[in-house]
């Protein structure tokens, strides 16, 4: 009997994201929060510490740095990134986006996804970040230390309802229901706005992000949905979560 070829079993995937619901907002105004987002990002790690204007190829790409961001060039970039038909005219309500990237290939690349501005119901703003599969940077970033800092410098400019740090497998096997607020992640962050957050059992780590918000690290070490202690542990904290009423569907913001 012929062998069957073995499965190929790719590394499990990460990614950063914030979450927020309609907040009207001036390019320059998302511009600014862009900015001060892209400097408190750069400590985290060298591959976070460099990105480029979009463009159709790398090569061109690399002669456009964003950093030092200035805001001249990111309020043009977001003006540039409004909603309409082709011809057609602005749709004001559903804000500003754009996307832009670290300027590598391979492992150590990685990008951003930014919209800002938006104020319908119908769409929600948000900043995502997949974060490096493999490598040296992967190493480094997919700890929970680095990982708290980059959900921190993503609160702290944009003033999120909720960000997260996550496993996309543990996202795509474990989802949220459609009225929940928010995901739980490996690293959570609730902002007052949902709630207080109740205490935790070990080893989960709770700290406050200023008077902003509360933090959720569920463990110190890499968090993976192959790991049954992982996952029993993601859905105690979310039981304990939602019996503190902080998985009712959110309001909007006044």
């Amino acid at each position: 009997m012929t062998a069957k070829p073995k499965a190929t079993v790719y590394p499990e995937t990460y990614y950063a994201g914030a979450y927020w619901g309609p907040r009207k907002e001036a390019p320059e105004e998302c511009a600014r929060r862009t900015a001060d987002f892209l400097n408190l990002l750069a400590p985290c790690d060298p591959i976070l510490a460099q990105w480029y204007k979009p463009s159709r190829s790398l090569k061109d790409a690399r002669k456009h740095s964003l950093m030092p961001p200035d805001l001249s060039t990111l309020t043009e970039l977001f003006r540039r990134g409004v909603n309409r038909e082709r011809g057609g005219p602005v749709f004001e309500d559903l804000g500003f986006s754009f996307w832009f990237g670290n300027g590598e290939t391979g492992p150590d690349s990685a990008d951003l996804r930014i919209k800002c501005g938006a104020y319908s119901e119908a769409v929600s703003n948000s900043c995502v970040m997949p974060l490096p599969r493999k490598g040296a940077g992967a190493e480094r970033i997919l700890t929970a230390p680095v990982l708290t800092d980059v959900v921190r410098s993503m609160v702290l400019p944009w003033e999120p309802d909720w960000a997260f740090a996550t496993s996309d497998s543990y996202e795509a096997t474990h989802p949220e229901p459609g009225s929940a607020p928010f995901s739980l992640g490996w690293i959570t962050y609730l902002s007052n706005r949902i709630g207080k957050v109740p205490p935790l059992p070990a080893p989960v780590r709770i700290e406050p992000v200023d008077d902003k918000g509360t933090l959720i690290v569920l463990t110190p070490e890499r968090f993976t949905v192959s790991n049954p202690e992982h996952v029993a542990l993601a859905e105690r904290v979310r039981e304990l979560l939602d019996r503190a009423g902080l998985l009712n569907p959110l309001r909007a913001q006044p």
